[in-house]
């Protein structure tokens, strides 16, 4: 994304003839309920700054009910009970809030989702892509290959597609039109050429705030000129092969676009993921694409009482989902973080107001949706199989790897440029690089998948991903890289196939 707290993608240079874009893209224990006599106070202030909290209880109508009452009580004003799976959401500008709230009975975990004022909804110009015409050159070049191989026009210049034999899959199946994968980001230009063919809007919203949108165009980039991430991951997972653009890994299925950041600052908070991942689960959704972490916090830790009430909101939701037959797929991050590893330093949270330096321990402070059960955690490479340099890594942490771009790592003729390129708003392309990129990649193989194995569960899904992931083992001389042949640190189980995905 374009803004300067970056999350799953980095700044690129784009060759000639394409834009420019500047971007670098369980349950926690619970807080201990007091006596059954314990109760709100009568009276609260209400003179704080007004926040965003998740209160998590017992799923169901009754228990959320009683929660309910406590919350107005507290000085709260309920925007969305989540019945199903007991979070609710809610605005309080009663300093006390989430301690009063804690106390009351039924309530197991509960806390801010931002650390900064809620500001009312508004966009911004924060700079846009920089474009350079094609040279002919290159234009001929990339038009005759494709030509000569069937291919579309910008395909010679993917080199991603081949990495993974995605090419040779859409020749066997290029996936069903009764597979949706839900992208949880930015928004989606659902007007894109390469895109609209694809696009349910049925299953489509704007969960910013918490509360689905699902009016039309609702789940639009606010600002196409700097929310743009959501569309290049829409890109590389189903790109239409209608003889415009570019290829996706999955040409054939469904994407659907819920956007979960805020305008102006594009952060994207618990309570609109929550929405998202419920949504998602509740609209038929098979995969779920997260290149994002939860802010404002990079990893959220379970000693602290509102980072723990985050990490129980936002696993409550992925688990649903996941129960519904969703497979959630999650970016590892673009830190060059051994996440294995027992302490890792983390001076970019929280991000919505003053950063503080600290040392967290990754098995304790997660990243969210990213180190949540059931999740599969991808990592990124370049063209020459090699983890990207920026890629976060972790034995025992990363599940599979898939191609995210690296400029280090540059491919041949015509490509020459070691970034992913997809759809840009407005119906353009661009060249992109981060786990962001990775990230959908691993989408369309899992839809591949559930395609050819539409009765497979998501754990299913997630046992054949790794299982057909092809492994290029540690590189010689690199201490980073630990395990063995066929699981380690830097690619998981391997490097994602999409051919073994429609063949096997």
């Amino acid at each position: 994304m374009a803004h300067p707290r970056s999350r799953r993608m980095r700044a690129l240079a784009v060759p000639l003839g394409l834009a420019l874009t500047a971007s670098l893209g369980f349950l926690p224990n619970a807080a201990t309920a007091a006596s059954q006599d314990s109760a709100p106070a009568a009276a609260v202030t209400t003179d704080g700054p007004l926040l965003s909290y998740v209160v998590n209880t017992t799923p169901g109508h009754a228990a959320v009910g009683k929660v309910e009452k406590a919350i107005a009580k507290a000085g709260g004003k309920v925007i969305i009970a989540h019945e199903q799976i007991g979070v609710i959401v809610v605005h309080s500008a009663n300093p006390q809030f989430a301690a009063t709230i804690r106390t009351v009975p039924g309530v197991q975990t509960a806390g801010a989702t931002r650390t900064a004022p809620m500001k009312a909804s508004g966009t911004t110009d924060v700079g846009k892509p920089q474009k350079i015409d094609l040279s002919k050159s290159q234009l001929k070049a990339a038009s005759s290959a494709a030509k000569a191989n069937g291919e579309e026009p910008l395909e010679p210049l993917q080199w991603d597609l081949p990495a993974i034999k995605a090419d040779q899959a859409a020749k066997v199946n290029p996936g069903s039109k009764n597979v949706t994968v839900a992208i949880i980001d930015t928004g989606v230009d659902d007007t894109h050429p390469d895109l609209k063919a694809n696009f349910s809007a049925k299953q489509s919203a704007n969960c910013v705030g918490g509360v689905a949108d699902t009016s039309k165009g609702a789940w639009r980039p606010w600002d196409p000129d700097s929310d743009y991430h959501g569309t290049h991951v829409a890109g590389t997972i189903a790109a239409a092969r209608n003889g415009v653009g570019v290829a996706g890994v999955a040409p054939g299925v469904k994407i659907s676009a819920i956007k979960v950041s805020e305008p102006e600052t594009s952060l994207f908070y618990a309570e609109s993921v929550v929405c998202a991942f419920v949504f998602a689960a509740d609209h038929g959704v098979e995969v779920t694409n997260n290149s994002y972490y939860v802010d404002p916090w990079m990893f959220n830790c379970k000693d602290d009482a509102d980072q723990a009430a985050i990490v129980d909101a936002v696993g409550r939701a992925a688990s649903y989902a996941q129960r519904k037959g969703a497979i959630n797929i999650a970016a590892a991050g673009n830190s060059n973080l051994d996440l294995a590893a027992p302490k890792l330093p983390d001076a970019s949270s929280p991000n919505d107001s003053t950063p503080v330096e600290r040392t967290i321990n990754p098995k304790t402070c997660w990243d969210v949706p990213t180190q949540l059960p059931g999740t599969v955690t991808v990592a990124a490479t370049g063209v020459n199989k090699l983890r990207s340099s920026y890629s976060n890594y972790g034995l025992g942490q990363i599940d599979v790897a898939a191609p995210g771009g690296d400029s280090k790592q540059v491919p041949e003729l015509p490509a020459k440029n070691g970034n992913i390129l997809s759809t840009m708003p407005g119906g353009d392309w661009a060249y992109l690089a981060g786990t962001s990129m990775a990230t959908p990649h691993v989408a369309g193989v899992a839809a591949l998948l559930k395609s050819a194995h539409p009765k497979s569960s998501p754990q299913e899904i997630q046992w054949l991903l790794k299982e057909q992931a092809d492994n290029p083992g540690c590189p010689t001389g690199d201490t980073t890289c630990t395990g063995t042949k066929h699981v380690n640190s830097h690619f998981g189980y391997g490097i994602v196939d999409a051919l073994d995905a429609v063949k096997k």
